[in-house]
This record gives structure tokens, C-alpha cells and sequence, in this order.
């Protein structure tokens, strides 16, 4: 499987590795990040509008002094609004080099997975577009999306994220 993705990893017996992610919900999907680019998850807090930002930037958050944009993924994959906001968490990444925030339905757990478990992405089979798609795991009850988090949200997209947040920054 080639991907530009790295993950945490430890080798096991024969060909196969763990891999470590964090688990969170966006309606009745269960999708994966890498360990290593999540920093922090916290409650949901008040978010700053910014003007003219992305339909998915949510705003910017003043997160221990550092201004960070805020991006909807609900939005960023066309999903609905969320039925139960009071769940909502922010998952602080660093996508990039870029420090960034994500709001997801709720966050799951810590889940180590075999590559053996590991298949590319189906074409066309997901309501998030496959590029973003880094593979999908089969676990005995569920299937996981994994996301490659330097795909969804690209260069150019955090530049203009980080823009937005420091002018906020700069105006506060």
C-alpha cells in the first residue's frame, strides 16, 4: 500500500505492523488519524468567526494564548449539522506543521490495528473522497475509514487558515 501517510508504528512477526490512531465519530462513521498528529482533544469552547474563511473554518480559538483555526468537518465531508452538539469534541492536530483544530462528533478511543486488517480505499465507496482516504480497517464488528489528515486539509488551505488566524490574532 503506498501512501505518503506515516503513522506510529511498531513491527511485528512477518510483514505485518501496528499502527496506533485515534478514533472518532461523524454520524454513523467511525473514522482514524494517526496518534502521532493529534495533540490534544478538548471539550467544545466558544469559536471566533472568521470572515470570509472557508465554508468548513469554523472560526479560531485562543488556546492557551495561541490563536488556532477551527475546521468543521462535518462540513468539509457535506455532512448535516450534528444531532448532539453536547458530545462535540475538538481534536487539536498538527496537520502540516500547522497546528489546527477539528470538531467531531465524539472521540472513541486509542486503537492499534494490524496492516494485516488494513485494505485500500474501494473506489467510489465513501461519502469522503477517496484521495483523503489513506485505507480502510476490518475489525471483527465494524469497518474504520483511515484518514490521511495532509491530504484532507492541504497546504494551501492551512496557509489560508493560518493567515485568517494570525490577522484575528493581530486584531484582538
Amino acid at each position: 500500500m503506498q501512501s505518503s501517510l506515516v503513522v506510529s508504528e511498531k513491527k511485528v512477526g512477518s510483514d505485518a505492523r501496528i499502527l496506533q490512531f485515534v478514533t472518532f465519530t461523524l454520524g454513523e462513521e467511525e473514522y482514524a488519524v494517526d496518534i502521532l498528529k493529534v495533540q490534544e482533544i478538548n471539550r467544545m469552547k466558544e469559536i471566533t468567526r472568521v470572515p470570509n474563511a472557508p465554508y468548513y473554518v469554523e472560526g479560531v480559538i485562543n488556546l492557551r494564548g495561541k490563536v488556532i483555526p477551527v475546521v468543521s468537518l462535518r462540513k468539509k465531508f457535506g455532512l448535516p449539522e450534528a444531532t448532539d452538539p453536547a458530545k462535540q469534541r475538538i481534536m487539536i492536530m498538527d496537520i502540516q506543521g500547522v497546528t489546527i483544530g477539528l470538531i467531531v462528533d465524539s472521540v472513541s478511543e486509542v486503537l492499534r490495528i494490524s496492516t494485516n486488517i488494513v485494505e485500500p480505499p474501494p473506489p467510489m465507496t465513501c461519502s469522503v473522497t477517496s484521495e483523503f482516504i489513506w485505507g480502510i480497517a476490518k475489525l471483527e464488528d465494524r469497518l474504520i475509514i483511515l484518514l490521511d489528515m495532509d491530504k484532507l486539509i492541504g497546504k494551501e488551505e492551512t496557509a489560508e487558515m493560518v493567515e485568517s488566524a494570525e490577522k484575528i490574532a493581530i486584531e484582538s
